[in-house]
């Protein structure tokens, strides 16, 4: 009766922050979920082109996709050191978390001059099946979209816990918001990327 009561409890416990976040993170996924359960049918329906050669925009991809795998190592060591009560050493992961942020951004801003310098927009591409652009801009677009919002977010986050403004529960829920900003990026990749590699030769 005491183990089902302090269960009961442990649920009753869980903060409001982390709550709220995770609430907000599944209707996220259903959101991206929709979009790329869409964008897979129009690829299927589609005479779909294949516009990344291996090199470089498959490296180049590759590379964006080690930055923002290793920013959430990094957002790791932050929430363990929020944990632990190192104000200093959090922040610092916190902050270079933010900066893989960054670093993915322009690394995908770059992608996207390139795409527009060949002629791909969102209503037209130099390959056919003009939906392939509007496609792809929307959901890399909305997922850079919550990786500007996570480089904010984490920022506040970062300065705000060195000040004492925040606390450990804070930053872990911030964490939450990283890690699945991460995940949405594990299915984007090898959809949009990696199934549209040019054919050799």
């Amino acid at each position: 009766m005491a183990h089902a009561a302090a269960q009961e409890n442990a649920l009753l416990d869980l903060g409001r922050k982390k709550l709220g976040m995770w609430l907000f993170l599944v209707s996220d996924a259903l959101t991206f979920a929709a979009l790329l359960v869409t964008y897979s049918y129009l690829r299927l329906a589609n005479d779909w082109p294949h516009p990344f050669d291996f090199s470089p925009a498959i490296v180049f991809s590759s590379a964006m996709t080690f930055v923002l795998l290793s920013s959430s190592l990094t957002m790791v060591f932050g929430v363990a050191a929020a944990h632990a009560g190192d104000r200093s050493r959090a922040m610092k992961h916190i902050l270079l978390t933010a900066l893989g942020g960054v670093v993915f951004v322009v690394l995908h801003l770059m992608e996207w001059r390139h795409l527009i310098d060949e002629g791909v927009t969102p209503f037209a591409n130099p390959w056919g099946a003009p939906l392939f652009g509007g496609t792809f801009y929307l959901i890399t677009g909305l997922h850079m979209t919550h990786v500007i919002i996570g480089v904010v977010y984490l920022s506040v986050i970062a300065f705000g816990f060195r000040r004492g403004k925040f606390d450990s529960e804070d930053v872990e829920v911030a964490g939450l918001y990283w890690h699945f900003v991460d995940l949405v990026w594990m299915f984007v990749f090898p959809l949009i990327y990696l199934l549209s590699v040019a054919p050799s030769g």
